[in-house]
């Protein structure tokens, strides 16, 4: 990404929502300021160890990096409160598999503020032993907090796992992003092992209208924002 493409693309560092302004964290995580408040999506912890129990053998170490990250996108911006959007967990019964280093470290991220924890189509049961506290969605001012998007105005959710892929100065580039229209945002998943559904997909069309939204596209130093019907 350049800047002599900028007539199609911008660097941004806030991803609009009903009139509150949120910081893009290049995690892939929101934060909204006067708030102190993070907001992360599709964590999907222990991904690695879910497909292991079907034979497919991945690399046991998504739990680790998946919440590498997310202590250091909580060092970077000290929150009041962290929600996790839903699908926390790969499966009904991942808590149960967490190492007892992964479960301590849950625990240290959790201590000295408010956590909550969103129930996803992936984790609906989540346990009351995690710490933190289990809804199923969260309103907060002009916000509501959810897993799966509706489309309402003020939403923010995840679910969908939105990625865009862009071409610039003769090179094409596929990565994950926020889609917003100002009105509403879907996330982009935060697990090292979550894959990602195109902001072209149908599913994106039920929520935004046509091409009316924006992909805040999480680059290697920048979050660009790409108008959607930029994006191939």
């Amino acid at each position: 990404m350049t800047e002599s493409v900028a007539v199609s693309i911008t660097s941004t560092r806030h991803v609009d929502v009903a009139g509150i302004a949120l910081h893009a964290d290049l995690s892939g995580a929101l934060f909204w300021e006067e708030q102190r408040l993070l907001v992360v999506s599709d964590l999907h912890l222990e991904k690695g160890s879910s497909f292991a129990t079907r034979g497919v053998l991945l690399p046991p170490y998504d739990t680790l990096a998946t919440m590498s990250r997310l202590a250091a996108v909580i060092a970077r911006h000290d929150p009041r409160m962290v929600i996790a959007l839903g699908d926390s967990f790969h499966d009904r019964t991942a808590h149960e598999r967490l190492s007892p280093d992964d479960r301590e470290a849950v625990g240290a991220l959790q201590s000295g503020r408010d956590w909550i924890w969103i129930s996803g189509n992936h984790d609906p049961m989540l346990p009351p032993d995690l710490g933190g506290t289990v809804a199923e969605e969260v309103a907060i001012g002009p916000i509501t907090f959810r897993h799966e998007p509706t489309g309402a105005h003020g939403e923010i959710a995840g679910h969908l796992h939105p990625k865009a892929r862009v071409s610039a100065r003769g090179r094409s580039m596929e990565r994950r992003c926020f889609a917003s229209d100002g009105m509403r945002a879907v996330m982009p998943a935060f697990g090292a092992y979550a894959g990602g559904l195109s902001i072209r997909d149908a599913a994106f069309a039920k929520i935004f209208p046509a091409d009316g939204f924006v992909a805040h596209l999480l680059g290697d130093r920048r979050v660009h924002a790409i108008a959607a019907s930029r994006c191939s």
